[in-house]
C-alpha cells in the first residue's frame, strides 16, 4: 500500500490529509472519506487502509483543520468518552464545521483528486455521525462528480435549519446508502421516518436500512458499542455500493 500525509491549500488554510492506495493496479475509483466528531486518529485511518486494499485511492481529511490537528484539537481525544467537559467542547467545535464549510472544502479534494495519478475520475463519498450531513451536502452540491455516497449513523440530515441537506435532497443524482443503528438518540424514530419519507420522494436513487441490535457507533472496533456482524455487514454494503456504481479507469484490477 502506498500512504501520504500532506496539506491542501483551502480558502481557510491548509488542511492536513491522509491518503492511501494499492501500489499497482491503479489509477483506482476515489473515496471521500469524512471523519466523524472525534477527529483523524489511528482508528480511521486503519478503516482507510482496509478500504484501499479493495482497490481505491482513499482520501481522509481532517475537517477540523481550523481549529486543530491530531492530538492537538479543542478537545482532549482521549478524554472524550469519560470527561463530559471534553464531550462539550467536541460538539462545539463539530456544531461550528458548517455544510458550506465542508463544501468548500470538497471543491478543494475534488480537485485534488482530478489531478491525481493515481485516482480515477469516479468518486464516492463515505461518512459516519457527523459526516452523515456532509456526504448528503456534497452530493448534493457536485451531483456530477459523485457516483455514489454511504452514511453510517449519519446525523443532521434533516434538521429545521435553512442549510439542512435534505432541503437538496432531489438534486443528489449519485445513488445514495443511508444506514442507522436500531438505537441511536442522535436519529430518533420519528427522525428516520422523515428521512424515508423525504428521500423517497426524491425519486432519486437510495437505500435506508435499519441495523437491527445495534447502537450509535457500531461500526468502531474501538468503543464499547461495536457490533461485529453489523461491522461486518456495513463493510458489505459499502463495497457492494461501489462495485455496482464506482467505474474502474483502464488498467485497473
Amino acid at each position: 500500500m502506498i500512504e501520504r500525509r500532506f496539506y491542501l491549500e483551502t480558502q481557510d488554510g491548509s488542511m492536513d490529509c491522509f491518503s492511501v492506495h494499492p501500489e499497482e493496479g491503479g489509477p483506482f475509483p476515489s473515496v471521500l472519506f469524512y471523519m466523524d466528531a472525534p477527529a483523524i486518529r489511528g482508528e480511521l485511518r486503519d478503516m482507510a487502509r482496509r478500504l484501499a486494499t479493495a482497490g481505491y485511492f482513499v482520501l481522509l481529511p481532517n475537517l477540523f483543520y481550523r481549529v486543530g490537528t491530531e492530538r492537538n484539537y479543542p478537545f482532549d481525544q482521549a478524554a472524550i468518552r469519560n470527561d463530559p467537559k471534553q464531550r462539550q467542547i467536541m460538539a462545539d467545535t463539530m456544531a461550528d464545521l458548517t455544510n458550506a464549510k465542508v463544501i468548500s472544502d470538497t471543491e478543494t479534494m475534488l480537485a485534488y483528486v482530478a489531478r491525481e495519478d493515481a485516482a480515477a475520475p469516479s468518486t464516492a463519498a463515505l461518512g459516519y455521525c457527523m459526516s452523515g450531513q456532509y456526504v448528503v451536502s456534497v452530493m448534493a452540491a457536485f451531483p456530477e462528480a459523485f457516483a455514489c455516497g454511504a452514511s453510517y449513523y449519519g446525523v443532521r440530515i434533516v434538521t429545521d435549519e435553512h442549510d439542512s441537506p435534505h432541503l437538496r435532497a432531489d438534486q443528489i443524482k449519485g445513488t445514495l446508502y443511508l444506514a442507522f443503528a436500531e438505537r441511536d438518540h442522535w436519529v430518533p424514530d420519528d427522525t428516520l421516518d422523515r428521512i424515508r419519507e423525504i428521500f423517497t420522494g426524491s425519486g432519486r436513487p437510495h437505500r435506508v436500512e435499519l441495523y437491527p441490535g445495534t447502537e450509535h457507533g457500531f461500526a468502531f472496533w474501538k468503543r464499547p458499542v461495536y457490533h461485529r456482524d453489523a461491522a461486518e455487514r456495513h463493510w458489505e454494503r459499502m463495497h457492494q455500493l461501489f462495485r455496482q456504481n464506482l467505474t474502474a479507469a483502464p488498467g485497473w484490477s
